[in-house]
C-alpha cells in the first residue's frame, strides 16, 4: 500500500472538519492489477497498474457533495475538504442525506472468516502468461477451431477502508484471479465464437487452464451452422450462464431507488407472490470465498442474511439509509459506493431455490422450444416489466437439441414470467448470484 488507509481516510475526516463540514464519510481504496493476454502462443499484451483513490462526502445540514483524487499528498486533502465544503453550500437540500445514527454502526469489522483475500505470493507475470498459454493451446487442440480470438489470465488485490466522522472505521482487503478464452470456428461469414472465463478469489480454486481451454473451444463448436428458430410461443429455458440475469431484473425492481420513485413493476408488490410458492430468493453477505460478502455497508451498518422473497412472496425491498428514509423504514444495510458518489442500495450475494432436476431433465420435459446460452441488448420497460432481449442458443425439438440458434428475439412480462419458473439444480455456488437453469413457460419468440 502507498500508506495506511485508515489513517489516510482519518486525515480527509479532519481536512473536512477543518474546512466547516459538519459531518463527512471517507472512503480510500488501494488497487493492484495485472493482466496478460497471449495470441499464436506468444505475449499479446501485458499490463499492471497500481494506485490509490479517495473520496470524501461532507454534509452541512442536509446538503451533501462528494469529490474524489488520486493525489493523497497533504495539500490534495486539504483542498479536495475546501471544495467539497463549497459544494455543499450551493447544493439542493436532501431532507433524507445524512450519515448513519452512531447506535446504527457495527464495530463487527473483522472479514477474516469470509477469506475474501488470498494471502498467497501474487503471480509473477510469467505464471499468468502460461495460464494464459496453456488455456490458447487446449482450446486451439480441437479438429474444427480455427482460431483463438483470446487466451488472458489475471490477478488483482484491493485494500479498502471507510471512515466516517459518526465513528464508523473498518476495512478489509479483495484479491481474484482470473483465466479466459474466446475460441472462433469456421471461416468468413461462417464464424462462430464463444468464450469460457473463471475468477476465484484464491488461485488455487481455479479450474485448469486446460479446462477453460476444453469448454470454450466445446461451446464454440456445438454453435456451428446455425438457424432461426420457428416465430410463436414456446417454453425458454435459461441457461445457468444467463439465468441470473432473470433474477437480476427482480433485484432491480426491489431495489429502493426504483421503490422510492415509483418506477417499479413491483412498487406494489409488497408480500404478494412474485415467484412460484416453491422458490425463494436468500441473501447471504457472509459467504466465505464469495466476491460479494462484506461484514458491512458503505455507511457501516451489519449486513445480515435475509429472505428477499419467501416462498413465492416478497418480504423486503433492498435499502440504503435515504431510500429507507424516503418510505420511512429502516435501512436494510445494502448501502454500497465508489470514491466518486454517495451511497446506493444495492444487493449482494443472493441463491434462488435449486430444483431437483437437471437442466437436461428439462430440456427433455420442455419438448420443443428455446434453450437461451448468450444473450444480446435489452429492451426492459421499469414501470410495467415488458420484456425483449436478443438471444442465442439451440432449438429443442421432441426433448432433444436440433440445432443451433442465433438472431432471435424472446419477449414477454417479467411479473407473468418469473410466476412459471422451474429451476434446475445446477446452480454454481462460488458465485454471488447462485441461480440453476430456468425454464419459463410461453415465452413469445420471434425468429423465421
Amino acid at each position: 500500500m502507498a500508506r495506511n488507509l485508515a489513517e489516510l481516510t482519518e486525515a480527509l475526516l479532519d481536512a473536512a472538519k477543518k474546512a466547516g463540514a459538519e459531518a463527512a464519510d471517507a472512503l480510500a481504496i488501494d488497487g493492484t492489477s495485472l493482466s496478460i493476454n497471449v495470441r499464436q502462443g506468444a505475449l499479446e499484451q501485458a499490463e499492471r497498474s497500481e494506485g490509490v483513490d479517495i473520496g470524501l462526502r461532507v454534509l452541512i445540514g442536509k446538503r451533501q457533495a462528494s469529490v474524489s483524487a488520486s493525489d493523497t499528498r497533504p495539500e490534495t486533502l486539504a483542498t479536495m475538504a475546501e471544495r467539497a465544503v463549497a459544494m455543499a453550500k450551493l447544493a439542493p437540500e436532501d431532507p433524507t442525506a445524512g450519515l448513519a445514527d452512531p447506535s446504527q454502526i457495527t464495530d463487527q469489522t473483522d472479514t477474516s472468516a469470509l477469506e475474501l483475500f488470498d494471502p498467497s505470493e501474487e503471480p509473477s507475470p510469467d505464471m499468468l502468461k502460461d495460464d494464459a498459454l496453456r488455456a490458447e493451446a487446449a482450446a486451439g487442440a480441437f479438429d474444427g477451431i480455427s482460431q483463438i480470438d483470446s487466451a488472458a489470465a489475471a490477478y488483482g488485490r484491493r485494500r479498502i477502508h471507510l471512515a466516517a466522522t459518526n465513528g464508523f472505521s473498518g476495512g478489509y482487503a479483495r484479491s481474484d484471479r482470473m483465466i479466459s478464452t474466446v475460441a472462433i470456428a469456421g471461416e468468413g461469414t461462417g464464424m462462430e465464437r464463444d468464450y469460457c472465463g473463471e475468477s476465484r478469489i484464491f488461485g488455487t480454486d481455479l479450474p485448469s487452464p486446460e479446462e477453460i481451454g476444453r469448454i470454450a473451444a466445446e461451446r464454440t463448436l456445438a454453435r456451428m451452422n446455425p438457424r432461426k428458430p420457428k416465430t410463436g410461443a414456446y417454453p425458454v429455458l435459461y441457461d445457468e450462464r444467463v439465468s441470473s440475469s432473470l433474477i437480476g431484473h427482480l433485484l432491480s425492481a426491489i431495489n429502493g431507488m426504483a421503490i422510492s420513485r415509483g418506477a417499479s413493476w413491483l412498487r406494489d408488490a409488497m408480500g404478494e407472490m412474485v415467484l412460484p410458492e416453491t422458490l425463494s430468493v436468500i441473501e447471504d453477505p457472509h459467504r466465505a470465498r464469495t466476491s460479494a460478502s462484506r461484514l458491512f455497508d458503505a455507511e457501516g451498518l451489519a449486513t445480515q442474511k435475509r429472505a428477499l422473497v419467501e416462498n413465492g412472496a416478497l418480504k423486503s425491498w433492498v435499502l440504503d439509509l435515504a431510500t429507507a428514509r424516503k418510505l420511512g423504514l429502516e435501512s436494510t444495510g445494502n448501502a454500497s459506493r465508489g470514491v466518486s458518489s454517495p451511497p446506493s442500495p444495492s444487493a449482494g450475494n443472493i441463491a434462488l431455490t435449486q430444483g431437483s432436476k437437471s437442466r437436461e431433465d428439462l430440456i427433455r420435459e420442455m419438448g420443443t422450444g428455446l434453450l437461451v446460452t448468450s444473450m444480446i441488448g435489452s429492451s426492459i420497460n421499469p414501470t410495467t416489466g415488458d420484456y425483449s432481449r436478443g438471444a442465442s442458443g439451440f432449438w429443442v425439438e421432441n426433448g432433444e437439441i436440433a440445432y443451433a440458434v442465433n438472431e432471435c428475439t424472446i419477449a414477454g412480462n417479467l411479473r407473468e414470467m418469473l410466476m412459471t419458473l422451474i429451476p434446475a439444480n445446477d446452480a454454481r455456488p462460488h458465485l454471488s448470484r447462485v441461480v440453476p437453469s430456468l425454464l419459463v413457460e410461453g415465452m413469445t419468440l420471434a425468429g423465421d
